[in-house]
Order: C-alpha cells, then structure tokens, then sequence
C-alpha cells in the first residue's frame, strides 16, 4: 500500500485527512494484572521462585548424571575369568561339559551383543548332580538390567518361564543380580543372573535352593570378576 493511500484515507468515509497529534503516546499505568516488581524493571517474586526450583532440579539431575558417569566409568572395564577352581567347585573340563557351556555362549551371544562371551560348567565335589553351567561375557552396557531382564526371557524361551524372580543382593561388586527357578529335564533348578555396566552373566543350579544359589553366584562373582 502506497503513502498516498494513508494519507488520504480518513475514519469517518470523508476525504479530509486524519490530524494526528505531535504529543508523545503514552501506554496506561494501570494494573493491568502484571507483577508489580516486573513493571519496575526487577524480577517478580514469582519468577525468582520458579527459577531457583529449575536451578535446584537441574543441580540434582546434573548430581544424578555425575554419579552414573562415575559408575560407568568405574565397571565399564571388566574382566571374567574361568579358574580351574572357584567357590569350593572344579572346572569340568570334559567334551560333554565343554560343548554344554559352548552351546550355552552360543546361545547368549546370539542375542546379545558381547566384546567377549564364555561358558563353563563348575563340578560340585561333593555331588556330580549339584554341577554348576555358567555363562555371559562383557561388554559397555548402558543399562544393565535390562539387558539381564533380556537374558532371562531368553532362558524362559529355551527351558520354560522363570519363576519367583526376584532380586538379589549384588554384593560388594555392584550393578543388579536376580534369582529365580525355572524346570529341566532334571527337575526344578534354580537360576541366577547379574549385570554391571561392563558384564552380564547367568548361571544355573540344579539341586539348589534359590537362596543357596544366590549366595553361591556371589562367591563366584567375586573369584572370577576383576576390574581396572
């Protein structure tokens, strides 16, 4: 629209052009429902309130991150060794065992991806029936649980459904560790599973309690994990 239209455009239909006054417009001082302190150029109460809520959450998500960070760091780099003896059990280093505990390493690399995966059977001196199959590996994991939530579905799927799964006390290793019973050809056996941010490992128990078996892969987690 060109000057000429303004000019010559009046309110009321005439052609007599609008006068405007030279006086500067000035805006109303009434409350128009604004703070107070934010008329006058500071901060309203109400602001300094909400950002000093959004100060103290974002701290505390920046503490929850750091502490993460830090625990990433600290069980990222985790080893897993098989020794001949561990926890008062022999290795078994029978065909049969072996290709037991490769089927089962197998299996778990399959559906998870591990840097370096194993499988071994632990002979219990005591009773050949009370043998232990162990299995897992390492790798960076963000989220440790769930992953081992993964390995149990996959144990239901190979030999039925887990149950009574519950947690169990990690021990001074940290991360998550969960217990349950499932069946076999054998029977009822308990199985035991846990996970960090640098492994997840399971094992099973024929012969033994849930409870036992809790105990027991504790003292097999400390003999065969090592960090740093």
């Amino acid at each position: 629209m060109s000057d000429a239209h303004l000019t010559d455009r009046s309110l009321d239909g005439s052609h007599e052009p609008v006068e405007l006054s030279e006086e500067p417009i000035q805006l109303s001082t009434r409350d128009s429902g604004g703070d107070p302190d934010e008329r006058s150029g500071g901060w309203s109460r109400r602001r300094k309130i909400g950002w000093a809520i959004a100060l103290v959450v974002g701290l505390a998500g920046a503490g929850v991150l750091g502490v993460g960070g830090w625990r990433v760091a600290q069980q990222k780099d985790t080893q897993l060794t098989s020794p001949d003896r561990v926890a008062g059990l022999t290795r078994d280093d029978s065909e049969r065992a072996k290709s037991t505990a490769d089927y089962l390493r197998s299996g778990l690399a399959a559906n998870i991806e591990l840097d370096r995966s194993f499988g071994t059977v632990y002979r219990d001196p005591a009773d050949d029936k009370r043998s232990v199959l162990i299995f897992g590996g390492t790798t960076l994991l963000w989220q440790p649980e769930r992953d081992l939530d993964s390995l149990f579905r996959l144990m239901s799927d190979e030999t039925g459904s887990v149950n009574d799964l519950r947690e169990s006390p990690a021990g001074d290793l940290g991360g998550v560790m969960k217990c349950g019973s499932t069946s076999g050809e054998g029977g009822d056996f308990a199985v035991c599973g846990w996970a960090d941010h640098g492994s997840v490992v399971m094992a099973m128990f024929p012969g033994r309690s849930v409870t036992d078996a809790g105990g027991l892969m504790r003292n097999l987690r400390s003999e065969m994990q090592t960090r740093g």
